[in-house]
């Protein structure tokens, strides 16, 4: 069974800081780059930070660079985000993500793409 589950959300003052949890079964997590989305109510998903099986770490959102750190615990099969000076605006369900593309030896799909969803965990920034 392939599964990947969020966890670690919950209620927080601004300024606090929460650590998300991705856990991962059923599959090579080591082998996939890990992606955290987050979706804000009413508004599109954002692409916030992701980190690869190299352990490279790029942030996409602007917004949290210098208050979230990703890392992953390849023998927990394991990603944590830690997020620290939490804002209102940093309100929204928070997504994991694993991705990565394999060579299907196919002339017509020379490379797909695998990945796998979380279903999500809601962070509230709120006094």
């Amino acid at each position: 069974q392939v599964q990947l589950v969020e966890s670690g959300g919950g209620l927080v003052q601004p300024g606090g800081s929460l650590r998300l949890s991705c856990a991962a079964s059923g599959f090579t997590y080591s082998t996939y780059t890990i992606f955290w989305y987050r979706q804000p109510p009413g508004k599109e998903r954002e692409l916030v930070i992701g980190i690869t099986n190299a352990g490279v770490v790029t942030t996409y959102a602007a917004s949290v660079k210098g208050r979230f750190t990703i890392s992953r615990d390849n023998a927990g099969n394991t990603v944590y985000l830690q997020m620290s000076s939490l804002k209102p605006e940093d309100t929204a369900v928070y997504y994991c993500n694993a991705y990565r593309r394999v060579d299907t030896g196919s002339f017509m799909r020379p490379v797909k793409a695998q990945d796998y969803w979380g279903q999500g965990t809601q962070v509230t920034v709120s006094s």
